[in-house]
């Protein structure tokens, strides 16, 4: 499947009528926090070769996706939010994840927003949940990319403040490089306390 402009189309998408794409990353890590990001393609930029190459950031290599990243915040309008790690532990996963596209919606000019996912946060903006929304929308794929990049950005500086976890090659994902440093380590503040393979950890 490859995103596109039909879902954009359909809920009548215009100059005038601003229709963003939602997603976040980091609902599976141990460490870090999950990052949304809203995005809106102006309608004049569709037929673009940069947007012809926008898909699903899982599907898209790191250098071509630092570029379409680059060139989206240039051309687009789009915004970031996160939830930390201590937030994620008092409110859970879910609720964080949603947490944090809500306050993307906050900061931008949405008319209407399709989210990522089978849950809609809660806001005033008017919202569709599209599952696997980032295979299917434009919309949604860019904000997959701008969420994936400020993420990872996140965690590469995080990795030069705790370099024995890993955290610039696996995010904070549970690598056995990671787990291994977590038994050797123990968790820092940045580690999410709730979820399994961190709340059950014996520091050796």
């Amino acid at each position: 499947m490859t995103a596109n402009f039909e879902l954009e189309i359909a809920f009548n998408a215009s100059a005038d009528f601003r229709v963003f794409g939602v997603d976040e990353v980091g609902r599976g890590p141990l460490a870090g926090p999950v990052v949304a990001a809203a995005v809106n393609i102006p309608i004049n930029l569709w037929e673009k070769s940069e947007v012809a190459a926008i898909e699903d950031s899982k599907k898209v290599n790191p250098r071509k996706r630092a570029y379409l990243a680059a060139w989206i915040k240039k051309h687009c309008s789009f915004s970031v939010a996160q939830v930390n790690a201590a937030e994620i532990d008092k409110i859970n996963i879910l609720q964080a994840s949603l947490t944090a596209m809500a306050r993307s919606l906050e900061q931008v000019p949405a008319d209407f927003a399709l989210i990522d996912g089978n849950k809609i946060p809660i806001t005033p903006v008017s919202c569709m949940a599209v599952v696997k929304g980032d295979s299917k929308s434009k919309s949604i794929a860019a904000a997959s990319i701008i969420a994936k990049e400020y993420r990872d950005s996140i965690m590469v500086r995080l990795a030069e403040e705790f370099p024995n976890y890993g955290w610039s090659k696996n995010s904070g994902y549970p690598t056995a490089e990671h787990r291994a440093a977590l038994q050797k380590h123990g968790p820092t503040l940045y580690h999410r306390a709730t979820f399994n393979g961190v709340k059950n950890v014996t520091k050796t």
